[in-house]
């Protein structure tokens, strides 16, 4: 292929170059701060009612408490811009694809550094204040790796309908939009609208099987009359179709939009275009934290995408990013795994 990666030679601020045209992609969703913090004793997990492994949204005076306990632990923390289409288009910028985003975050020094985030990643953020504090999520990690979250949205969800007009929308090519924002429905209406006045093409990652049982209807309504491309899990899929193979719910859904993706873990993941299947193997992988990695594949994938490449490749590509992003703790990999990453996307 083609593609000189100018990333690889440290240029940060310069976009890859290629031999076709690099299309753009718009993202929204929740806007938040994930913040990873060692802990040596899980007895601080049973002092919150955190139970380990978990994911737990807690409100303003529980997460303050949390993180004024921490503070004692006096051990260094890293703090990145989280929320699960944040965490995709982070990705795509980091392969050089030219990226947008829109949220909300709240007037404080957490979305200060949001913003700042977004910035130094070359990311066109339309981020909206909101009244509540930024939405945070903390992931306490245990000695033996294991991770613990607690998530407060604060300000992400805030964000309303009346928020949005056409003017970020425009000059993108693909608007993907958070599946946990489906329960915001005049939100998601008004988002989807004004992507079809831009002639944006609309995908959708169903975010968790809970949240498409929970609005399946509006889910089917909006699949129907609005979305390109479907991303799901195995779980998800089977909420959204009622097929336990998923394979039978990647047909189901291929039937109600122009690209559908079934991502199977382990197995890699499943694409269909039509008539036309693709069976993406995944890398091999030393599996050490799976959180972010359908993010990631969906950085590889519209990475592929908004290059002009065969489906086929672009779930290789998929395949790769998710691949490497399980091999660190969290959803952002450093320099070193990107450029491995880019390597193994160069070399297809």
């Amino acid at each position: 292929m083609a593609w000189i990666f100018n990333r690889m030679t440290g240029d940060k601020g310069e976009k890859m170059k290629a031999n076709r045209k690099m299309k753009t992609v718009l993202g929204i969703g929740n806007a938040l701060v994930d913040e990873l913090i060692p802990i040596e004793d899980d007895a601080l997990l049973a002092e919150f009612g955190l139970e380990k492994g978990s994911m737990t949204l807690v409100d303003k005076k529980k997460m303050n408490a949390i993180l004024e306990r921490t503070v004692s632990l006096k051990v260094t923390t890293e703090k990145s811009t989280g929320g699960s289409v944040a965490n995709s288009i982070h990705g795509l910028s980091q392969l050089g694809t030219p990226t947008g985003y829109i949220g909300k975050i709240g007037h404080d020094d957490y979305g200060s550094f949001f913003r700042s985030f977004m910035e130094q990643n070359n990311i066109c953020a339309t981020l909206f204040t909101g009244k509540e504090d930024s939405g945070k999520c903390i992931s306490l990690i245990s000695t033996d790796s294991e991770r613990t979250m607690a998530t407060y949205l604060g300000a992400a969800i805030e964000l309303d309908a009346s928020d949005l007009t056409v003017g970020p929308f425009e000059g993108y090519d693909y608007f993907y939009l958070e599946g946990y924002l489906v329960q915001n429905y005049a939100l998601v209406e008004k988002a989807v609208k004004l992507a079809r006045e831009a002639t944006v093409e609309i995908a959708i990652d169903l975010a968790s099987f809970n949240v498409v049982e929970e609005n399946r209807d509006f889910l089917d309504s909006l699949v129907d009359d609005y979305i390109d491309i479907v991303f799901a899990n195995e779980e998800e899929a089977r909420a959204f179709t009622g097929k336990e193979n998923p394979g039978d719910a990647l047909s189901e859904i291929a039937k109600r939009c122009k690209i559908a993706v079934v991502k199977t873990g382990k197995k890699g993941s499943l694409i269909k275009e039509g008539s036309n299947l693709y069976k993406i193997p995944p890398i091999d992988a030393n599996a050490f934290d799976t959180t972010g990695a359908g993010d990631l594949y969906a950085s590889g994938f519209f990475y592929g995408l908004t290059g002009g490449f065969p489906l086929g490749i672009c779930g290789k590509m998929g395949s790769i990013t998710a691949g490497k992003i399980v091999e660190v703790i969290g959803a952002k990999m450093n320099e070193k795994m990107w450029q491995e990453a880019r390597h193994l996307i160069a070399a297809l």
